[in-house]
């Protein structure tokens, strides 16, 4: 799981449906509540390990991964910036053919993709993109699962509006909403748009499902009409020495309650956290209606435990076990 770019309409569609079956079951288990694990039943990666290999520090990537696995029975082990030095002390090909001695699996959140990619290569089991500079495929996953909560499950037609930076994820709603049908509007600052490349991808992606996407430098412009409209920081990890210059770049694009006047009056928000004031004010972050945020962050655990199940092929002997 490098790019939801590799990933066809209907093979996101089934990870969105065993997402929200995995949410289903586990919440219907009595004694599945939060800070307690499931009975043996129904935790199908007993003896199953997962490095998690973590260069940039989160608080949600790494909460949901490791409850997420521990709920289905798997070991996951965290590896931070202290615990390994990937690519410095230890080469990435090393990493990875040792890692995947001890391993079932490996997850990894990096600075750049190329580093993903060479781990992928190296490594003789699954690996998982869990952030990336060019791709960030586990949080749209749960953006996904939360418009299907909100919208159902046929997704088609739906207009989604992306307003600041691109970046990671701006790149990874590209590559996958024009794949179930989905209208995306893409405002970014002059100098802040997306990979070229990427572009190139989404436009195709969209010709293929009459979907359509078009990218402009007018937020208000994007939100027009919207359904839904995402944000995300204007500073990404590493980019502190670019903080006063950004902010200046950025104005005009805080996501504001006028801003929303624009789009259509059921508009709900995403935000894939942590957020800052600058990037939307409290009055949209906050609206216990329309601000999809806190059920989107939780179901950054639910996308990753399918992921997972997914990738080490243990979905349908767990569906057959049930039967």
């Amino acid at each position: 799981m490098i790019s939801l770019k590799d990933l066809s309409g209907d093979e996101i569609s089934n990870l969105l449906d065993l997402s929200a079956d995995l949410k289903k079951e586990y919440r219907q288990l009595k004694d599945c509540i939060p800070g307690t694990l499931p009975t043996a039943t129904a935790r199908p990666l007993e003896g199953k390990s997962m490095a998690m290999i973590f260069q940039k520090r989160s608080t949600r990537t790494r909460v949901s991964t490791e409850t997420g696995f521990s709920m289905l029975g798997g070991h996951p082990l965290f590896l931070g910036s202290e615990d390994i030095q990937l690519g410095t002390n230890e080469s990435l090909l090393d990493t990875a053919r040792v890692l995947s001695r001890f391993n079932s699996i490996l997850l990894a959140r990096v600075y750049a993709h190329s580093d993903i990619v060479e781990l992928a290569r190296e490594s003789s089991v699954p690996v998982i993109n869990a952030l990336s500079d060019m791709y960030h495929p586990l949080q749209i996953l749960a953006d996904l699962l939360t418009l299907r909560e909100r919208y159902g499950n046929d997704l088609k037609g739906l207009k989604v509006a992306w307003v600041g930076d691109g970046n990671n994820i701006t790149h990874s709603l590209m590559v996958a909403l024009p794949k179930l049908g989905i209208d995306l509007r893409v405002a970014t600052p002059t100098g802040y748009e997306p990979n070229a490349e990427v572009i190139d991808l989404s436009v195709n992606f969209a010709k293929e499902s009459g979907s359509t996407i078009h990218f402009t430098t007018d937020p208000l412009e994007a939100v027009q009409h919207a359904d839904v409209v995402v944000t995300d920081t204007w500073v990404s990890m590493g980019q502190e020495d670019e903080y006063q210059k950004r902010m200046s770049d950025f104005a005009g694009y805080q996501v504001t309650r006028e801003m929303m006047s624009n789009a259509d009056p059921k508009w709900t928000f995403l935000h894939c956290l942590p957020r800052k004031p600058q990037e939307v004010d409290d009055d949209v972050f906050y609206d216990e209606k329309r601000s999809l945020v806190w059920d989107e962050a939780e179901n950054r655990m639910w996308t990753v435990m399918a992921v997972v199940m997914d990738l080490l092929q243990v979905k349908n002997d767990r569906r057959r076990d049930q039967k």
